[in-house]
């Protein structure tokens, strides 16, 4: 199993003050059956958005799109997991 490669740390970030929000089309996981605990994803231009979905008023992180693919591959093949 190939693990992903790291983003650069600049590749992640706090959404900056900024950054309009207002039309993002934040989605949940379908396995989240409807409850507020889960993350949202909203998919920016070059970048995606992830935010708590108990705490929407938070800034969100901001990941390039190569971030966020390494981060969900890593997660589906297992070489990310919760500790």
């Amino acid at each position: 199993m190939s693990t992903p490669s790291m983003a650069a740390t600049h590749d992640v970030t706090a959404a900056p003050h900024d950054v309009d929000l207002t039309h993002a089309r934040w989605q949940k996981s379908s396995y989240s059956g409807g409850a507020n605990d889960c993350v949202e994803v909203a998919e920016l231009g070059e970048h995606a958005a992830v935010r708590d979905s108990k705490d929407i008023d938070r800034r969100p992180l901001l990941f390039s799109k190569p971030a966020m693919r390494a981060l969900v591959s890593g997660i589906a093949n297992g070489s990310i997991s919760e500790r």
